[in-house]
C-alpha cells in the first residue's frame, strides 16, 4: 500500500477512480470537500430545472420557464465580482480567513433566499419568485468562486489535488440529484414549498464543512504580499493581472480554450430548462421520477464521475476531452427516444443513467482541465474566469429553450417538438470537440523539442 502511494505521488498525471476518491475519504480535506461540493451542487438546480417544474405543476409556459431560467446567468458573469472575493475579506468574519468567510456568507444568504422562494412561491408572483430565484442564484456563484479557489488552495501537489477534486465532483453531483430528484419525492408528498425548505435545510452540510475545514496558508503567504484592493495599483492586479498572467502563460492558444471551454457544456445547458417540464408533459408523477434518477441517474453519476478519471488516465487530456464531449452530446440526444417512443419506464431509466453517465464524466474531464490552468495569487479570479466562460453562452441561449419547443410544437406536436429539441441540443457540442482536438495538436507541438 505504501508503495502505491508513493507511486502516485509521484505521478503528477495520475487519474483517480471514484475508489480512490471513496477511500481516500478518510482524509478530513478531502470529506470536507465532498461537503463543500454538495453546497456547490445544491443551489443549481432549484433556480434552473427544478425551478421549471414548479412552474410546470403551476400551468406556466415553456416560454416563460425559459426566460426566468436566465437568473443563471450570475453563475455566467461572477468573474466580475471575483476580484473581490480574491483580495477582500467580508466585514466582521476577518477571523475565519478570506475564503471561510465568503463561504460562511454565501450560505447563510442561499439558505434564506431558499425560504424566500418556498414562501413566495408561483402564487407570489413570477417576478417577485425571479426575484428571489436571482438572489440564490447570485449568491450560489459567489460561494462557487470561493470554494473553487479554496479547492485548488488547499491541495498539497497534484496526486491530492486529483482526490479533492473527484470528491468535490462528487459531492456536486450528489447535490444535483438530491436538487433534482429526491425533492420531487418530497413535493409530491409535501407539496413544492416544504421541499424547497428542505432544500434551505441541506445547505448546513456545507455551513458545517465551512466551520471546519482550514483556511489555505499558502494562498495567505501570497495574498499578503500583494497590493490592498483600493490601491490603484492593487486594483490593477487584482483585475487585469489575472488575464495578463493566463494570456502570458499559454499564448494565443488562450483565446483557443476559453472557446473551446465555452462550448463544452452546450448541450447541457441549452436543455436544461426544458428537462423536467419534459418529464411532466410525458405523464409521469414526481414520485417515479424522483425514483428512477436517485436510482438509475445515481448508478450513472458513479459510473460517469468514475469513467471521467479511466478515460482521463486511458487517452490523456485532450483526447479524453473528446470522448466526453461525445458522450454528453449522445447522452442529451437520448432524450429524444422517449419523445419517440412514449413514456416506457424502462427506456426512461436508461436515458436517466445514460444522461448522468455522460454528463458527469464530461464535467470530470473539464474541471480537472480548467483547474490545472490557474496561477496561485490569482486562483478564484482565473478559475471564475473559466468557469464563467462554459456558461455564460449556453445560460444566455437555454432562456430561449421553451420558444424554440413552442414554435416547433405548432408544425410537429409537442413531443415531436422535444425530439428535435434534444437531438439539435446535442448536436451542438460538436464545436467544442473540434476545438479539442486543436488543443491536442497544438499542445503537442508545443512540448516538441525545437529542431537545431
Amino acid at each position: 500500500m505504501a508503495q502505491a502511494q508513493a507511486a502516485a505521488a509521484s505521478d503528477p498525471k495520475r487519474r483517480h477512480s471514484i475508489l480512490d476518491v471513496v477511500r481516500a475519504l478518510k482524509r478530513p480535506k478531502v470529506a470536507l470537500m465532498l461537503a463543500l461540493g454538495f453546497s456547490s451542487g445544491l443551489p443549481f438546480m432549484l433556480t434552473a430545472a427544478t425551478l421549471g417544474y414548479w412552474l410546470r405543476d403551476a400551468g406556466a409556459s415553456l416560454k416563460a420557464i425559459g426566460f426566468i431560467s436566465w437568473v443563471g446567468l450570475a453563475y455566467s458573469l461572477k468573474y466580475l465580482w471575483s476580484p473581490v472575493v480574491d483580495r477582500v475579506t467580508p466585514p466582521g468574519l476577518a477571523r475565519l480567513g478570506r475564503r471561510r468567510s465568503w463561504l460562511l456568507l454565501t450560505q447563510l444568504v442561499l439558505g434564506a433566499g431558499l425560504l424566500a422562494m418556498a414562501m413566495i412561491g408561483p402564487g407570489g408572483g413570477l417576478g417577485l419568485l425571479g426575484a428571489a430565484a436571482l438572489v440564490v442564484a447570485f449568491a450560489s456563484a459567489t460561494q462557487d468562486i470561493a470554494v473553487d479557489a479554496l479547492r485548488i488552495e488547499v491541495a498539497d501537489g497534484e496526486e491530492e489535488l486529483g482526490l479533492i477534486t473527484g470528491a468535490f465532483q462528487l459531492g456536486y453531483r450528489l447535490a444535483v440529484l438530491a436538487s433534482d430528484a429526491l425533492i420531487l419525492i418530497v413535493a409530491q408528498h409535501f407539496g413544492w414549498p416544504a421541499a424547497y425548505v428542505f432544500m434551505a435545510a441541506l445547505m448546513l452540510v456545507g455551513l458545517g464543512a465551512t466551520l471546519v475545514i482550514a483556511e489555505p496558508a499558502r494562498a495567505e503567504e501570497v495574498m499578503a504580499g500583494k497590493r490592498p484592493l483600493w490601491t490603484p495599483k492593487g486594483l490593477f492586479d487584482a483585475v487585469v493581472g489575472p488575464f495578463v498572467s493566463f494570456f502570458r502563460q499559454y499564448g494565443w492558444l488562450a483565446l483557443v480554450m476559453l472557446l473551446m471551454i465555452t462550448l463544452y457544456r452546450l448541450p447541457e445547458f441549452v436543455m436544461g430548462p426544458m428537462a423536467t417540464p419534459f418529464y411532466h408533459d410525458l405523464g409521469f408523477n414526481k414520485d417515479f421520477v424522483g425514483g428512477v434518477r436517485l436510482s438509475a441517474g445515481l448508478a450513472g453519476t458513479f459510473c460517469g464521475i468514475a469513467g471521467g478519471g479511466l478515460i482521463a488516465a486511458a487517452l490523456g487530456r485532450f483526447r479524453g476531452l473528446v470522448v466526453g464531449a461525445l458522450l454528453q452530446g449522445l447522452a442529451i440526444a437520448s432524450f429524444s427516444l422517449l419523445a419517440i417512443f412514449g413514456p416506457d419506464p424502462r427506456l426512461f431509466g436508461a436515458v436517466m443513467f445514460f444522461d448522468n453517465f455522460g454528463v458527469g464524466a464530461a464535467g470530470v474531464l473539464l474541471v480537472t482541465y480548467m483547474s490545472s490552468l490557474t496561477s496561485l495569487g490569482y486562483t478564484a479570479t482565473q478559475y471564475a474566469l473559466l468557469s464563467s466562460a462554459y456558461t455564460w453562452v449556453g445560460k444566455v441561449l437555454k432562456g430561449f429553450s421553451g420558444v424554440v419547443v413552442e414554435s416547433l410544437a405548432a408544425s410537429h406536436g409537442l413531443m415531436g417538438a422535444y425530439a428535435i429539441f434534444f437531438i439539435g441540443a446535442g448536436a451542438i457540442g460538436l464545436p467544442a470537440l473540434v476545438l479539442c482536438l486543436a488543443l491536442g495538436g497544438a499542445q503537442r507541438r508545443r512540448e516538441r523539442p525545437a529542431l537545431r
